[in-house]
């Protein structure tokens, strides 16, 4: 893990992949221009209250350390899922470096502020995360709880899943071929996958450590209802735009977190073999 907290711009990444291809998931959770600013606001106030802790130049609340340390322990837990599961299909996995920022961060597909949400970058294996991005789940959402938090770190991860399968990169290429409506529901298919791999890890995770509790489940399948592209576009708006869904309805995220939970078996991962109505 790296902590970039407290520095201007996340102040290690470089800038050569800015300006280039980007073979990469800028993965948000909050997209599509309204609901983003709508569903995100005032990302970069700084938290109030508590006990405060210093890293660096920059004081954080214990609630702050708490959800870093949180994820460190996700993190490490996907680790030991994929891992395994690599392994049985006689690969070798390669975990992504998870990286804490405040604010905003550069990286090798660019620059990003907090207001794009948690994202993965296969330019450099690493998925970022400011952590006031869980407050604004519980503020504005009322998406809360750890399994709900877990979620998240497993989606992200869930995408650097589909990088070292291949799944990515190739998704990618198509929709640089195609019209933004036919990209859209390409990437509708990578969100979806990525939802089930983080269901197949809280499947094999609570095989392996019996970390799943009553409620837990419940917990990620609100927070998969509540970002999905319709409801945060009838939030904000009123009104959504299925022709400008990019991750998928509250329905289908359910669904295909629900699925990877259930069967825990990679090979159901089959949103790029089901037709539009199938999904």
């Amino acid at each position: 893990m790296e902590d970039r907290r407290g520095l201007s711009g996340g102040a290690k990444a470089g800038i050569g992949g800015i300006g280039g291809i980007i073979l990469a998931v800028v993965i948000a959770y909050f997209t599509g221009g309204d609901p983003s600013q709508v569903l995100i606001q005032g990302v970069q106030e700084q938290m109030q209250g508590g006990q405060t802790e210093t890293v660096g130049e920059q004081n954080f609340t214990e609630e702050e350390q708490e959800l870093a340390k949180f994820s460190r322990q996700i993190l490490a837990g996907t680790e030991d899922v994929w891992s395994e599961i690599f392994a049985n299909m006689g690969r070798t996995y390669t975990p992504p470096t998870l990286v804490l920022f405040t604010n905003s961060v550069n990286s090798a597909c660019g620059s990003a502020t907090a207001a794009v949400g948690p994202f993965y970058c296969s330019g450099d294996q690493k998925l970022y995360i400011d952590l006031s991005f869980f407050s604004k789940m519980k503020s504005q959402l009322g998406a809360d709880g750890d399994f709900a938090y877990a979620y998240v770190i497993a989606h992200e991860v869930g995408h650097h899943v589909e990088y070292l399968l291949g799944t990515l990169n190739e998704a990618h290429q198509a929709m640089s071929q195609v019209d933004k409506v036919k990209a859209n529901k390409i990437s509708v298919r990578l969100e979806l996958l990525a939802d089930f791999y983080a269901g197949v890890w809280a499947h094999h995770d609570n095989k392996m450590f019996k970390s799943i509790e009553p409620g837990d489940l419940e917990e990620a399948i609100d927070c998969a209802q509540k970002i999905g592209d319709n409801y945060l576009q009838e939030k904000a708006r009123g009104y959504s735009q299925p022709e400008s869904f990019t991750h998928g309805t509250s329905a289908q995220r359910m669904r295909w977190l629900k699925l990877g939970f259930d069967t825990g078996d990679i090979r159901k991962g089959t949103t790029f073999e089901k037709s539009d109505a199938e999904l």
